[in-house]
């Protein structure tokens, strides 16, 4: 294999690498707009979103983060992150064909540094009994993960 060539296990390494760097750069975007966010989370459904945002008034956004063709397309279960969060958006880098994205959701151009919201995603809203349930568990899974950095036993 030449130089120029990669190998699956490179093209692995990258993928992870530029889904780190999509995802912290969403993060910042979300942190400049008042959210607090948590990633990796996982919801009452037992799906994981990516990112989820808190913001001050209490709205609830998840970002799924996608940073090939093939990583999108083979990715169904998105549509059930929507009766978890009040807006639902894709986070690509600046190279992903946009016009993949669902037009029923928002769309986020991110890297490491930052990100753009192109398309605002449509408030879906959240039932008051569900909005509830989530902020305790988004407090609750906050606190864990601090509890952790400052006492790595537990």
């Amino acid at each position: 294999m030449s130089d120029n060539e990669t190998s699956p296990d490179n093209d692995t390494i990258d993928a992870s690498a530029r889904t780190i760097e999509t995802t912290r750069g969403v993060c910042r975007y979300l942190v400049s707009l008042g959210y607090a966010v948590l990633t990796e989370f996982r919801l009452a459904n037992h799906r994981r979103a990516d990112v989820i945002g808190l913001h001050e008034n209490g709205e609830f956004v998840i970002v799924e983060v996608k940073v090939s063709v093939a990583d999108f397309r083979g990715d169904t279960k998105w549509p059930e992150y929507e009766d978890f969060c009040d807006r639902l958006f894709f986070a690509v880098p600046p190279e992903f064909p946009d016009e993949l994205i669902p037009d029923r959701t928002g769309l986020i151009v991110s890297d490491s540094w930052g990100a753009e919201e192109l398309r605002a995603a449509p408030d879906t809203g959240l039932h008051a009994s569900r909005r509830k349930a989530l902020t305790l568990r988004f407090a609750r899974a906050a606190a864990r993960r601090h509890q952790r950095l400052v006492d790595p036993r537990i």
